[in-house]
């Protein structure tokens, strides 16, 4: 379809990736761990909707000049790591507090300004690493005929295909931890939580400044 081929291979491909863990999984499992189910799905769909735009990028060309320019790369992956030391200092901050669930980090499930705010963060964690615009341009084109009649179009049909798995895979992580989301309901469970995700979220942000350019 659309000049694409080994379209399983593809989805097992997709599902195998979307497991992998990762600073949108941890974000979506912290955030339901905190929230419910509502806060979860709004990180589900802002990381969702992150991965919109690194389709769109890579259809257009645009994650090319990440691949070739060394100072776009940069200065977007810097960006990135600050972003995820600014998530993993509020976590951090909210572990210390005498009361955890007070925290700016913490979100209140029956707050629609707080659903906002972490879309909003999935949205950011997602669309601020460069190494996912290299991943989608390394990865799409090997499902790409190369007698395909629209590259473009291909592109963004596999795309959509591996943003509907990844969501439908998060929705899943959502409803699963919501289940366990009582043990996390205590005070010290909350200070766990918070201060074992900043220090991941740190790690993360490490791990992202020090990335370079192959895919």
């Amino acid at each position: 379809m659309f000049g694409t081929q080994n379209l399983g291979l593809f989805f097992i491909t997709a599902l195998v990736l979307n497991a992998t863990p990762g600073v949108d999984l941890l974000l979506t499992l912290s955030r339901t761990l905190q929230g419910g189910v509502r806060a979860g799905i709004a990180a589900a769909l802002g990381i969702s909707s992150g991965c919109v735009i690194h389709t769109l990028a890579a259809a257009l060309g645009l994650a090319a000049v990440l691949a070739t320019s060394a100072l776009a790369f940069t200065l977007i992956k810097w960006v990135g790591a600050v972003y995820l030391l600014w998530l993993a200092y509020g976590m951090l901050r909210a572990a210390l507090r005498d009361n955890p669930g007070s925290a700016a980090v913490a979100t209140a499930a029956a707050a629609p300004n707080s659903w906002r705010k972490i879309y909003a963060q999935g949205f950011l964690t997602n669309v601020l690493n460069p190494k996912v615009a290299l991943f989608f341009l390394a990865l799409l084109p090997q499902f790409i005929a190369a007698d395909a009649p629209s590259k473009p179009l291909a592109f963004l049909f596999l795309g959509g295909l591996f943003v509907v798995s990844g969501t439908l895979f998060l929705l899943v992580v959502v409803f699963a931890a919501n289940s366990a989301r009582r043990i996390a309901a205590g005070a010290g469970a909350r200070r766990l939580l918070n201060g074992g995700g900043g220090v991941l979220f740190a790690l993360l942000a490490a791990r992202l400044a020090l990335a370079d350019r192959a895919p």
